[in-house]
């Protein structure tokens, strides 16, 4: 690893970078007035650069923020080298910004606020709860950080609290569950959430009578209706039946006819295995359509004839009475359907599902409206607030809170009676409460067998009914896949496959003929086991490659998903070159998203399942659990599945950590690659994974650190490397070197440095909203995936894009919602792609919420070469040896140990 000023110029010692720099003067009318209080409400208006948690930014105190999930979409990784001078071990460090694909709107009139990259790039390693209403910062964001509700994740963006997941956002089909009915398909509309009965305690009492609310997935007999007329964000009219089941189910846990934890414990009906490939599969019961997709392309209602989302008329003159902008009519007709101005007279403060609206501006124009009937204890504030906290931690990744910590961060935003408040959420079915068993601490005396008094220790969360029916609905899935597999038996009979599939003996003869030991330990695993997880670096994505070829030689219909176009690309490549792949195998590559949207793969059988055998999902840190959720919920029973990826990588852009949490629960076999990967840029990742920032000897000018003093030089040195000295010292152009830089907002995020790019390698007037034919662009289709493009062109239609050698066009009141500037990009954008050389910046002003999964992904973007444009001093090895992640509240590792046996596993 060389330090090495590739632009020519002497090297200079980097300075001791300025730990906190001073904000600026919050803009007039975003100070958080008291509720009830005198004053008009704060403007609201758009800002799609803002990301959540970006502290890199400079905006206004409490500047309002999107939901930014600038994700994982698209990353980079390179190896090659760089001229330059000897070098010295890179104590590089980073800053932290908020990235997620997609940045949504949020108000105007207000400065922008930065942060780190939504996920565990934010820093610190304790779980993180809402933050105050003065910050707006999402959980663990620290203050400047504002971020709207409602983007919790793909689909259903910007559902007011209460409301149920719309669009693609909903679980898939539950089919695992005992229940008679079944949860309804994705994209079905909203689903009550579920309640529970006045006699609930406060939320937050462990010892209290609390639900174990195991039902509300796939195995629930619940069937989930649209909220009644005139609900909202506070939850009111009539209960739904998953609110009377879920009443029921505490009024059985305070009488004592069933324990809290047997709601866990239900396990999922065992189904019929799937008959062999090619026939389709059989099962008892008729399965509901299938799922749709993570989010289709411009997943909102159809504007009407002058390009105006029905119903915006009328909210416009309830805006108007309230003081907000008429800029917010879209926004809010979008978000709360055609009845939004009815709803909003009715509750003012369901203002707050809009993307970008904070607590004092819905506090203002509920004030505006209400007149002296306006009080900080309004039920209708506190159901609201409620939500928005929920909806904000989903942002940050998690599925739940803790009662303690929502009841804390309901306090700091100035509701009186937080307990209180929080037992009317519970009541109304717009919150939901869990107890999930608390592993034993270190050294404690194990619980005696015939012990049965003992109280085993559990932590009370809450949650919104989405991610609840997300998680358990994919707990369900995963305990279905291994319950109704059959293992192979005998072999071939006169040279035909038997009924079953494949027997052992064709399995363990493909295994022999398996490129790696590695990749012969997973086909013969898979062969025995209906789920299986496996991990492994970059060189280790060749072994899924493997089995898929051989399942395919087999008679098999295997398919493998990869996250990103970029991996699909790379994944079809190993296919081409496993060995005895057939001619078709490279057609057995296809993206998640694809797979999802029936676009790419097998297409459906008539009961809607997918049609395939096996299926091999790579990247899959970067499912988020309602993604996951709806991939698992689509595979027939008996089907294989394996989850592949590498486990120091970030996690999704959206909620849940999905693989690390079927991975921690230990309720599947586990094949860990011992493939290493390859060059220095290889033995650099592989030391960060385990915790060492090592020297690595770089003769090719692989590995090169480049010491800057300030984030002005970090920006100057960035432009020099990827305009001149990359493409002359190793020969990899400009438009195949990406850059990575911690945030979005800052005077080194990915808005400084595109900005500075464009100028230098494709000057422009930006003739088409900021856009030039030729800009390397960032498009987000949906939340947690970037697909990396070109402009080629504008017109009435939109804007014109070539992403991976595929037209695509944007809407034009769509592409300040959903393209940016791409030659600079966040690692959870950049994660799950690579390019021949990345660039990654580390300015000294953003180290807050540098991690080790961050630093992880951004180094191994580059294939052929990395540069890293360091200013941070000892923050990065600091963060490489002491800040693995930052933690999630999720509850899929509780499901899956209480409902997949243990004996699962192998």
């Amino acid at each position: 690893m060389s330090t090495d000023r590739l632009a020519g110029e002497a090297a200079s010692a980097p300075e001791e970078a300025e730990p906190n720099r001073p904000e600026p003067a919050e803009p007039p009318g975003t100070g958080t007035p008291a509720p009830g209080g005198p004053g008009g409400p704060a403007t609201a208006g758009t800002d799609p650069d803002h990301t959540p948690d970006d502290h890199s930014g400079s905006g206004g105190a409490g500047a309002p923020s999107g939901a930014d999930r600038s994700g994982a979409g698209t990353a980079a990784a390179t190896r090659g080298g760089a001229d330059a001078t000897q070098a010295s071990a890179a104590g590089t460090g980073g800053t932290h910004g908020g990235s997620a694909d997609r940045e949504p709107t949020s108000p105007a009139g207000h400065g922008t606020s930065g942060g780190p990259e939504a996920d565990q790039d934010s820093g610190g390693t304790q779980p993180s709860g809402p933050a105050e209403a003065s910050a707006d910062a999402a959980p663990g964001a620290g203050a400047g950080a504002s971020e709207a509700a409602g983007q919790g994740g793909p689909g259903g963006a910007g559902a007011p609290p209460g409301a149920g997941r719309s669009d693609s956002g909903a679980a898939a089909p539950a089919r695992g569950g005992g229940g008679d009915a079944e949860a309804p398909t994705a994209g079905t509309g909203s689903h009550a959430p579920g309640g529970a009965d006045g006699q609930q305690p406060p939320a937050g009492e462990a010892d209290g009578p609390t639900t174990g609310a195991g039902g509300h997935g796939g195995n629930a007999d619940r069937e989930p209706t649209p909220p009644a007329p005139g609900d909202g964000a506070g939850g009111k009219g009539r209960r739904s039946a998953a609110a009377e089941a879920l009443a029921a189910a505490v009024r059985a846990v305070e009488s004592g006819e069933r324990s809290a934890a047997s709601f866990f414990n239900d396990a999922p009906a065992r189904r019929p295995a799937a008959p062999a490939a090619p026939a389709a599969p059989v099962r008892e019961r008729p399965r509901a359509a299938a799922p749709a997709p993570v989010r289709p392309p411009s997943a909102r209602p159809a504007p009407g004839p002058e390009g105006e989302i029905p119903g915006s008329g009328d909210v416009r003159q309830v805006l108007a009475a309230g003081g907000a902008p008429e800029s917010l009519a879209g926004p809010v007709a979008e978000t709360l359907g055609e009845r939004a101005a009815e709803a909003l007279r009715e509750d003012p403060w369901q203002l707050l599902a809009v993307p970008g609206v904070r607590p004092d501006q819905a506090d203002g124009f509920a004030r505006a409206l209400l007149g002296p009937a306006c009080e900080p204890g309004d039920e209708r504030r506190a159901l609201a607030l409620t939500g928005w906290l929920l909806e904000r931690a989903a942002l940050e990744g998690h599925t739940a809170l803790e009662s303690s910590t929502l009841r804390d961060a309901l306090a700091k935003v100035s509701v009186p009676d937080p307990d209180e408040a929080l037992r009317t959420a519970i009541a109304e079915g717009a919150v939901l409460v869990f107890q999930d068993a608390l592993d034993a601490p270190p050294g404690a005396r194990p619980q005696a067998a015939d012990d049965e008094d003992a109280e085993q220790p559990v932590r009370v969360l809450l949650g919104l009914d989405r991610y609840a029916l997300a998680e358990e609905s994919l707990a369900d899935a995963l305990a279905r896949l291994p319950s109704t597999f059959v293992p192979p038996q005998g072999g071939a009979t006169n040279g035909e496959t038997p009924a079953g599939g494949p027997g052992a003996p064709e399995w363990e003869s493909a295994a022999a003929t398996a490129p790696t030991a590695s990749a012969a330990e997973l086909i013969r695993t898979v062969a025995a086991h209906g789920l299986v997880a496996h991990s492994g670096g970059e060189a280790a994505r060749a072994e899924p490659a493997a089995l898929v070829a051989a399942a395919r030689a087999l008679g098999l219909r295997a398919f493998a998903a990869a996250h990103s176009e970029d991996g699909r690309r790379r994944l079809a490549a190993s296919l081409s070159e496993a060995p005895g792949a057939d001619p078709e195998a490279v057609s057995a590559a296809v993206t998640v998203a694809g797979l999802l949207a029936d676009a790419e793969g097998p297409g459906r059988d008539e009961e809607g399942a997918l049609a395939l055998d096996l299926l091999a999902v790579l990247d899959a840190p970067q499912l988020d659990v309602e993604t996951a959720a709806m991939l698992v919920e689509s595979l027939p029973d008996g089907a294989r599945l394996v989850l592949s990826g590498d486990p120091g990588v970030l996690w999704s852009a959206g909620p849940g950590r999905v693989f690390a949490d079927l991975v921690a629960a230990r309720r599947c076999p586990q094949v860990v690659s011992r493939t290493p990967d390859p060059g220095p840029i290889g033995e650099l990742v592989s030391g960060i994974g385990i915790g060492e920032l090592n020297q690595v000897e770089a003769p090719g000018k692989e590995v090169v650190i480049v010491p800057v003093r300030d984030a002005g030089e970090a920006v100057h040195r960035t432009v020099q490397l990827v305009a001149d000295s990359v493409p002359r010292a190793i020969g990899i152009p400009a438009e195949q070197t990406q850059v990575i830089t911690p945030g979005h907002g800052g005077a080194a995020g990915t808005r400084a440095l595109n900005a500075a790019l464009k100028t230098r390698l494709n000057p422009g007037p930006g003739q088409f909203g900021g856009f030039d034919p030729g800009d390397r662009v960032a498009y987000t289709p949906a939340p947690g995936r970037t697909v990396p493009g070109t402009v080629v062109s504008a017109d009435a239609e939109g804007l014109r894009l070539d992403c991976a050698g595929g037209p695509v066009v944007v809407p034009r009141r769509e592409v300040g919602e959903l393209v940016r500037h791409g030659w600079a990009l966040t690692a959870h954008q950049a994660a799950g792609a690579r390019w021949p050389a990345a660039v990654v910046v580390l300015p000294g002003d953003a180290t807050a919420g540098l991690t080790r999964a961050w630093i992880y992904t951004a180094f191994s973007r580059g294939e052929r070469h990395l540069s890293v444009v360091h200013g941070a001093e000892a923050a990065l090895p600091r963060a490489v040896a002491e800040i693995p992640f930052k933690e999630r509240t999720t509850r899929l590792r509780a499901l899956l140990q209480a409902q997949v046996p243990a004996g699962s596993a192998g």
